[in-house]
């Protein structure tokens, strides 16, 4: 067992059995965390960078379904179990030595931000700038409308 206290993962024992080896035995960082980046399984477009913790990762490898760790409402949280936005894996995949997770997604209704906007990533940063840097939109249109889906609560995201 590991010193997550999952028996789904290994205990990190050598360099080679986390790089090499065919256990898996994924290094949380010091807060039980370990980042996680979500792309579209057909397209390749990133759609969001979140966190897990073990349970997190447990239940997203149990229920083919991706489960992160909310950091500002600090619990477990099942993609779309309020919006109907779920994901459902692909494929899940390890980086080589074991602390940062890559989920390949169908995203069902089309959308993974809680915006409204396809992907989390929906402005680009113009390159060049030495002043003040406006962002760009790539994304102008919405695929839901956040008040409906959520209601008018504040958003949950710490500043």
């Amino acid at each position: 067992m590991s010193d997550t206290g999952s028996s789904m993962f290994a205990q990190r024992i050598s360099i080679e059995q986390v790089e090499e080896g065919h256990e898996l035995a994924p290094k949380f960082d010091a807060d039980g965390m370990i980042p996680v980046v979500t792309t579209d399984a057909e397209s390749g477009e990133v759609l969001m960078h979140g966190y897990m913790n073990a349970e997190a990762l447990e239940k997203t490898i149990q229920t083919g379904e991706a489960h992160y760790w909310s950091r500002s409402r600090e619990v477990l949280w099942h993609k779309g179990a309020t919006s109907g936005l779920v994901q459902k894996v692909k494929e899940i995949r390890i980086d080589d030595d074991q602390d940062a997770v890559w989920l390949r997604v169908d995203v069902q209704g089309g959308a993974s931000c809680h915006v409204g906007y396809r992907s989390c990533f929906y402005r680009s940063v113009p390159v060049g700038s030495d002043g003040k840097v406006d962002l760009n939109y790539e994304e102008t249109e919405k695929v839901f409308d956040p008040v409906e889906v959520y209601g008018d609560a504040p958003n949950p995201t710490k500043l």
